[in-house]
C-alpha cells in the first residue's frame, strides 16, 4: 500500500523538488491538509493507530475561529483562542507535522508538492477550509478587511484602535464621522457576533478611554442583502437577533447589497452611501483548492469539492475531503453541510473510523450528519439558539453558547484564560489591553 517517492521516481513537474523528511515507515501513509476543525478532529481518531499520519498546514497552530470576533474587538488576547499544532499531537507516536503550503496535487503519482518539498501518499485528505469571498469585486477586496484568520482579527483591532485615535485629533467633522463610523456587511452568524462585540465596545468602552466625544458618535451599520439575519437559523432567532442589535443601536439595513467601497464611501445598490473608513466583510467564503485538481473534479457552488457519501473526491482515487471545502450533496443538502464546525468536526472522527475499515479490508458505511443545533451571541447576556425542534433566546442560551465555546476550544490553558476573561468581563465591562502594537494600512497583498 506503500508509495514512497526515490529521487528519480519524483514525477514530470517536481523533478528537482526536495523530498519532505520524514520518519521512516512501513505504515500506509495517511496525509491530511489543513489543521483546522476537521483536521484535527481526524487527527484524534487516527492516534496510536497502525498508520503514519503527517499534517501539512502553512501556519503552526490551530486557531478556533468562532470567537476571532472577540479578538478583532478586544475581547480576548490572540494567543487565548490558537494552540500550537506541535503541543496538540506530544504524545502521538505516529503523527508528523511539517508547516508548508501545498502548490500542487498529483494524483497520478499520489505526490503532494508543497513550497518545502514534495511527499507522496497512500491516503490524501483535504480539509483546507476556506478563504473570504469578494464576489469578484476588486475594489472591494482591496479596501475591506475579512474575518477568516487570526491575522485579520488583529487587522481589524489595530484599524479600529488607530481610526480611534485619529477622530480624537482631527478637527474635520466629516473625517471624524468616517473614522468613527463601521460597516459590517453579512448578516451571518459572523457578522451578527461582530456587530454584537462592536456596540458594547461603543457603549462600555468608548467613553472611558475617550471622554472627549460621546459614545453616541461610533455609528455601526450590519448590510445584509436578504430580508433577515441569520438565515440559517430559525424566525425566532433571526427576528429576536435584529431586536437585540437594534436596543444596542447598530443599524441594520436590510435588502441592501454593497456594489463598491473605495476606502472611505460605502454604495449599495439601491444608491446608499455610507461614509466610513471601518469596513469588515462577512458575506461570503470560498474553498482554498490546491492546484492539479481542476478537471478531474466536480467544483459545486462555493468553490467546493463534490465529495460521495463517504467523503472521496469524486473523480480521484484515494484522495478524500471534509469540512468547509467539502460537499456532500444529496436529496436532504442539496447544497451540501452547513459550513460550520459541527459538520467538521463530526466528518473527521468519521474518516478516521472509515479509513482504518479501508485499510483492514472492513465495510465502511456512509456519512451521516447529526444536527447539533445552532448558537448565536449577540452582546453580553444575549444569544439565541436552536436546538432541534426547540429555539430559545436570551441568558440561558447566553450561558449556553459560553459553555458550548469554552468547551471547544484547544488546549486546558486557552479554556481557563477565555473564561477567566469573561468573568472579569461580566462584571467590570472591561476588556483586555487595548494596545496599537504596530501600525496598520491596508494594502493589496493583504
Amino acid at each position: 500500500m506503500n508509495n514512497r517517492l526515490s529521487p528519480n521516481n519524483t514525477g514530470p513537474t517536481c523533478a528537482t523538488a526536495e523530498l519532505i523528511c520524514l520518519p521512516d515507515s512501513t505504515l500506509p501513509r495517511i496525509v491530511i491538509v489543513g489543521g483546522g476543525f476537521a483536521g484535527l478532529a481526524l487527527i484524534k481518531g487516527l492516534k496510536n493507530r497502525s498508520v503514519q499520519v503527517v499534517l501539512i498546514d502553512k501556519n503552526n497552530f490551530h486557531q478556533f475561529q468562532p470567537l476571532l470576533y472577540q479578538v478583532a474587538t478586544s475581547g480576548l488576547e490572540p494567543d487565548s483562542i490558537v494552540f500550537p499544532f506541535r503541543k496538540q499531537i506530544a504524545g502521538y507516536k505516529n503523527i508528523v507535522f511539517r508547516m508548508a503550503k501545498v502548490l500542487e496535487i498529483q494524483t497520478a503519482t499520489k505526490t503532494v508538492v508543497t513550497d518545502r518539498g514534495i511527499l507522496t501518499y497512500d491516503f490524501l485528505i483535504l480539509a483546507t477550509g476556506t478563504t473570504t469571498n469578494f464576489f469578484g469585486m476588486k475594489q472591494v477586496e482591496e479596501n475591506s478587511l475579512g474575518l477568516k484568520d487570526i491575522r485579520d482579527s488583529l487587522n481589524i483591532r489595530h484599524m479600529m484602535l488607530q481610526n480611534l485615535e485619529q477622530a480624537a485629533i482631527t478637527c474635520d467633522a466629516g473625517e471624524r464621522e468616517a473614522l468613527t463610523s463601521f460597516v459590517i456587511v453579512g448578516g451571518g452568524p459572523a457578522g451578527v457576533e461582530m456587530a454584537g462585540a462592536l456596540a458594547e465596545f461603543c457603549r462600555y468602552i468608548l467613553p472611558k478611554d475617550y471622554p472627549e466625544y460621546p459614545s453616541s458618535i461610533m455609528k455601526i451599520y450590519l448590510v445584509e442583502a436578504t430580508n433577515r439575519i441569520l438565515s440559517v437559523m430559525s424566525d425566532k432567532a433571526s427576528s429576536k437577533s435584529l431586536q437585540y442589535l437594534k436596543d444596542l443601536n447598530v443599524e441594520v439595513l436590510l435588502n441592501e447589497v454593497v456594489v463598491d467601497y473605495d476606502g472611505t464611501v460605502v454604495t449599495t445598490k439601491s444608491g446608499k452611501r455610507i461614509s466610513a473608513k471601518n469596513f469588515i466583510w462577512t458575506a461570503g467564503v470560498r474553498g482554498q483548492l490546491p492546484e492539479g485538481l481542476n478537471g478531474r473534479v466536480n467544483i459545486v457552488r462555493g468553490n467546493r469539492l463534490k465529495v460521495n457519501e463517504y467523503l472521496q473526491v469524486e473523480g480521484c482515487k484515494d484522495v478524500y475531503a471534509m469540512g468547509d471545502v467539502a460537499a456532500v450533496i444529496t436529496d436532504e443538502t442539496p447544497a451540501g453541510h452547513p459550513q460550520v464546525a459541527q459538520p467538521a468536526i463530526q466528518q473527521g472522527r468519521y474518516l478516521a473510523r472509515t479509513l482504518v475499515d479501508i485499510i483492514h479490508q472492513n465495510p465502511i458505511k456512509p456519512f451521516k450528519y447529526n444536527d447539533k443545533g445552532s448558537l448565536a451571541t449577540v452582546g453580553k447576556r444575549k444569544a439565541v439558539a436552536d436546538l432541534g425542534k426547540f429555539s430559545f433566546t436570551g441568558y440561558f442560551a447566553w450561558l449556553l453558547w459560553s459553555l458550548v465555546h469554552i468547551m471547544s476550544i484547544s488546549g486546558f490553558r486557552n479554556r481557563l484564560l477565555v473564561g477567566i476573561n469573561w468573568v472579569l468581563s461580566y462584571f467590570s465591562y472591561e476588556k483586555s489591553n487595548r494596545l496599537i502594537i504596530r501600525n496598520f494600512k491596508k494594502n493589496h497583498s493583504q
